[in-house]
């Protein structure tokens, strides 16, 4: 998958950075999700979970009330959240970087410095086996409540995929 499958240093967590457009939609709501998995887990120490933006529209924003709305409906709060640039020097520090459409993961490859870089961003529903086919999660931006509802619903079933696929290494102690 990442470098997650070789054994590594067990003090250092695992990092993951979700990537959309604006970080004010679909990334903080993945962030928000994963956050919550690993806090119920008993895993929070293991993973450094962030979130950013392609663009740099949102800076400092909160995320779109829609989205807080969505996630609070759902149990999660990502009321401290402030949307961000993805900084391409964050690469090296990074374990894996998720967008959420095709169009973010060739941005980011092309921002990677490296080959090895460029593998560790992958699109979220490739991690679903029954998502991976509409490889793009919707950016529910320009569409009401209820579509920012069925998204986080997307982003809720790949993230527990990911999460199941994470936390053998996690309990182990290896990265």
């Amino acid at each position: 998958m990442t470098r997650a499958d070789a054994a590594g240093d067990s003090a250092q967590p695992f990092r993951v950075s979700f990537v959309c457009t604006g970080n004010i939609c679909r990334s903080p709501m993945a962030e928000a999700v994963l956050r919550s998995l690993a806090d119920r887990a008993g895993l929070a120490d293991r993973l450094a979970i962030e979130s950013a933006a392609t663009g740099d529209w949102h800076v400092g924003e909160q995320a779109d009330r829609r989205t807080l709305a969505a996630l609070e409906r759902a149990g999660y709060d990502a009321s401290r959240h402030r949307a961000r640039q993805f900084d391409p020097g964050d690469f090296a520090a990074l374990d894996l970087v998720v967008a959420f459409d095709r169009g973010q993961a060739r941005i980011l490859r092309n921002w990677a410095p490296s080959p090895s870089e460029q593998q560790n961003v992958r699109l979220l529903l490739e991690f679903d086996a029954e998502l991976a086919p509409l490889q793009d999660v919707p950016d529910p931006y320009y569409s009401d409540a209820a579509a920012f509802d069925r998204v986080l619903g997307m982003i809720e079933q790949a993230t527990r995929a990911l999460f199941r696929q994470l936390a053998p290494a996690l309990r182990q102690g290896t990265r």
